[in-house]
């Protein structure tokens, strides 16, 4: 289970993917999956469908197949703003049912205009629901620049603090672009009382369409470095793709020896992004 794992190496190498949008590409997902898997990490995580669209039964199931198939340890996210309580232990008890054991607690997006349920508004109602059911490891997030919706960084650790005491055990950052800023937030974290280790979540820009959608739904500030990357190559795909696999490996090795936890890499569903990656970093992962 992800406790262990934590437990018995650093850095953590972890990959995420999420579901198609449609059941019938589950193939492509699967194929998807066979090929981050020659990577060897220490855990793959599975993001929530989004409200409206595929949930947490196909979650459920891609994670399953990644434990089952492949050996490697899965993690299922699971959203909870639109959910009754009668609905997670539901899906808990499906997850426990495909022998998944770690599940990433998340509050989810407020999509005003889905009149869902209500019995949960923060995700650690969402934990302390899941603990008293039992028989689950839980990971939260966590957000080097502060929750959008927080009035303060410190303010937004507090509410962390939250997370933990309802049996967090470990914690993936939002995605940033600006070590500094993850650098700054374990400091304030570590000075808090919080000592659950925290992996790195990073993502290579390597499409222009990631660019504006992107940066403007994680609120991620923009170093100088990561900009100018982004001008020069926004029309050129070919040099985009190499640039953002550059700038993204510079990131986690920087990160790795200023001693992360663990690297948490946002493929995009993108094996060519994760193994361009992969080969930068691989000497430091051994």
């Amino acid at each position: 289970m992800i406790k262990n794992i934590y437990k018995n190496k650093k850095p953590v190498f972890s990959l995420e993917i999420f579901p198609p949008k449609k059941e019938t590409h589950l193939e492509s997902i699967f194929d998807t999956v066979g090929k981050l898997a020659d990577l060897e990490p220490d855990f793959i995580s599975v993001t929530y469908g989004a409200a409206g669209g595929i949930k947490g039964s196909i979650t459920s199931d891609i994670a399953g197949k990644i434990k089952k198939d492949y050996g490697i340890e899965a993690v299922a996210h699971m959203t909870c703003i639109n959910s009754s309580k009668k609905e997670v232990r539901h899906m808990i008890e499906e997850m426990k049912a495909k022998n998944i054991e770690n599940v990433l607690v998340l509050r989810g997006d407020i999509v005003p205009e889905i009149e869902g349920e209500r019995d949960f508004q923060h995700a650690n109602e969402l934990a302390i629901e899941i603990q008293k059911v039992g028989g689950m490891e839980m990971l939260g997030a966590c957000y080097p620049e502060g929750h959008y919706e927080s009035e303060s960084l410190d303010a937004d650790i507090q509410n962390l603090k939250y997370k933990i005491g309802a049996g967090v055990e470990a914690l993936i950052t939002q995605l940033f672009f600006d070590n500094r800023s993850f650098y700054r937030y374990v400091e304030k974290v570590r000075g808090a009382g919080i000592e659950v280790p925290i992996s790195a979540g990073v993502m290579p820009i390597t499409k222009s369409s990631q660019i504006k959608r992107t940066v403007e739904l994680s609120s991620a500030s923009m170093p100088e470095e990561f900009t100018k990357m982004i001008a020069k190559y926004e029309n050129d795909p070919e040099g985009l793709f190499e640039a953002g696999v550059d700038y993204a490996v510079k990131q986690i090795r920087d990160l790795i020896k200023h001693g992360a936890d663990g690297i948490h890499l946002y493929t995009m569903n993108t094996p060519e992004v994760a193994d361009a990656v992969y080969d930068g970093i691989s000497d430091l992962l051994q």
